[in-house]
């Protein structure tokens, strides 16, 4: 099959799947191929290669520095927006609220959007919490973002957009932004300070430690095979205390991670309270 001045063959196609499903968990499907070829093949001219499999010699040889992350930054899809999946956010909400009106002013807060994408995300939960509890400003309150593209990251990081993400946001929501007045919109510095985001591949090793409160993983799992992905769920179970939540996406389910979790409602689940196990006699 023919794309431009690259030809793309069935074992070139295979190499790519195997590497890519051993570096970041994805499974590619052959629905996929002119996607793949298309991404990748500007990157191989870039490169001045002749083929893809020269340019897998080439990644398995160690490339050059950001050769091996610009594979995968290439082969990710983000599409989010604000407010995407209203519900989860409304339901976050009454759960926080319980929590400030349990806890003394100062509690801890923290709450993981994972495949956070170019930002979107996290900034609504930091925006949307601010609104309704302004008390949380004087909480210990975080949110990490993560995401296994480096290039979505530093999007992420900049907390800049074009105007036409208000598209759709009612007038209260719109209001959220900063409207900077060339064509852009900036989310306010007191939701930017409450994120860090950083880069993470979901399959590779994880630094913290939590607890989270909540964690948000909506839209990744379908890039993973059934086995990925409940053992992803299940490391998020490790993370999150008795009665917390994780809200995943609309056409996903938690598979054989789901143990530990009770569906409470549309694409979300509660945490059941950890089985300690006994020492043997």
């Amino acid at each position: 099959m023919e794309y431009g001045e690259i030809s793309l063959s069935d074992r070139e196609f295979t190499r790519i799947k195997d590497r890519v499903y051993s570096v970041a968990g994805i499974a590619l499907s052959d629905a996929k191929r002119t996607l793949v070829v298309s991404r990748l093949s500007k990157i191989v001219r870039a490169l001045g290669l002749p083929s893809f499999n020269d340019y897998l010699d080439f990644l398995e040889r160690g490339g050059s520095v950001g050769d091996g992350q610009d594979f995968i930054n290439a082969l990710t899809t983000n599409l989010t927006r604000f407010y995407r999946e209203d519900h989860h956010f409304e339901h976050l909400r009454t759960y926080v609220g319980t929590l400030v009106a349990q806890k003394p002013r100062g509690s801890r807060l923290r709450i993981w959007s994972a495949g956070c994408s170019t930002g979107q995300e996290p900034y609504t939960i930091g925006m949307h919490l601010l609104a309704a509890y302004p008390e949380l400003k004087r909480w210990d309150f975080k949110i990490l973002a993560t995401d296994i593209d480096t290039n979505v990251i530093a999007k992420a990081a900049r907390g800049i957009y074009p105007e036409n993400e208000l598209n759709g946001l009612n007038p209260e929501r719109a209001r959220q932004l900063e409207n900077v007045g060339d064509g852009t919109i900036r989310v306010p510095a007191e939701v930017q300070a409450l994120i860090s985001f950083k880069p993470l591949n979901l399959i590779g090793p994880w630094p913290m430690k939590g607890p989270f409160d909540a964690i948000f993983c909506r839209n990744v799992a379908i890039y993973f095979d059934k086995q990925t992905q409940g053992e992803m769920f299940g490391r998020f179970g490790k993370l999150l205390p008795s009665d917390a939540f994780l809200y995943i996406g609309h056409s996903e389910n938690l598979g054989t991670g789901g143990d530990g979790f009770t569906l409470v409602g549309k694409t979300i689940y509660q945490a059941r309270a950890k089985v300690q196990k006994r020492d043997a006699a």
